[in-house]
């Protein structure tokens, strides 16, 4: 089976993505931990599947799936990444689209400059709905990883974050802790473990370590989930500036209740076809 993809990458979380609306695709857990592997495939954080909409308000379905073959539910840069995606291969020309995901649906715009905005819906802080084994729904939470107990906040962005604060993120131990809380039996279904360190009230910088893909040059909905805790927690304004280890996102959030605004960069590296 041959598949034409094009490789693209959201503030360096990078993905293949495959049209399934102009060609038949089926794929195993196995072709696609081969397609993301870096040294026997094309390599990727994430395999992005385009394909028809199932649900009458949508424009199109939009498939997550991990380096480890998993499906997930979201995908904050792979969104971005999906805009410019349609657009360039002529599936729309409309600059504002409606798109399936397994958790709901996202409305990403294609702004002027070539950046794209995605209305990423509101927050989840309701423990089982996350989810995240808690009696308690309070902003800040302790969890016991090994030996060391940290302060974290639980949220849903479509998909599960445990956010905590850190003093600097570049001598945070992501490799040794990020593994551990991906893997915690309070997450059931995992986690993305997120180490945000806040600069001042509009800018942070951010590592996260994904479920299923390890630590990525950058998570949409990681940085999303970061604004939002440092917001609850009282440590940061309503717009935000990440500064990820690949690239900057800008995050809106007016509260509880209300939709989360990311805008960020979509960049296409090149077409190609592979042979599975």
């Amino acid at each position: 089976m041959a598949l034409k993809f094009t490789k693209m990458h959201g503030a360096g979380n990078d993905f293949v993505v495959i049209d399934g609306v102009r060609q038949q695709v089926a794929l195993s857990p196995e072709n696609i931990r081969f397609i993301a592997d870096r040294n026997f495939g094309v390599g990727c954080d994430q395999l992005l599947l385009v394909e028809k909409a199932q649900h009458k308000d949508a424009d199109f379905r939009y498939r997550i799936f991990n380096a480890d073959g998993g499906e997930v539910e979201q995908c904050g840069n792979g969104a971005r990444c999906f805009v410019r995606f349609v657009h360039d291969h002529k599936l729309t020309h409309k600059r504002e689209i409606i798109v399936e995901t397994k958790s709901g649906l996202i409305s990403p715009r294609l702004e002027d400059d070539g950046r794209v905005t995605v209305n990423m819906g509101a927050p989840i802080f309701e423990p089982a709905r996350i989810p995240f084994v808690s009696d308690s729904r309070e902003v800040t939470q302790p969890l016991q990883v090994g030996d060391t107990t940290v302060q974290i906040t639980a949220v849903s962005m479509g998909n599960p974050h445990a956010v905590q604060v850190v003093a600097d993120v570049e001598t945070s131990p992501v490799a040794a802790l990020g593994p551990l809380i991906e893997h915690h039996p309070r997450f059931p279904k995992r986690v993305n473990a997120g180490f945000m360190q806040v600069l001042d009230r509009d800018h942070i910088r951010l590592r996260v370590y994904e479920r299923g893909a390890g630590e990525t040059l950058s998570c949409g909905t990681g940085a999303c989930a970061a604004v939002v805790a440092g917001i609850q927690r009282g440590l940061l304004d309503t717009t935000v500036h990440v500064a990820t280890r690949g690239g900057t996102l800008s995050i809106t959030w007016q509260g509880e209740g209300s939709p989360v605004s990311m805008t960020g960069p979509a960049i296409s590296v090149f077409d190609g076809e592979i042979n599975l």
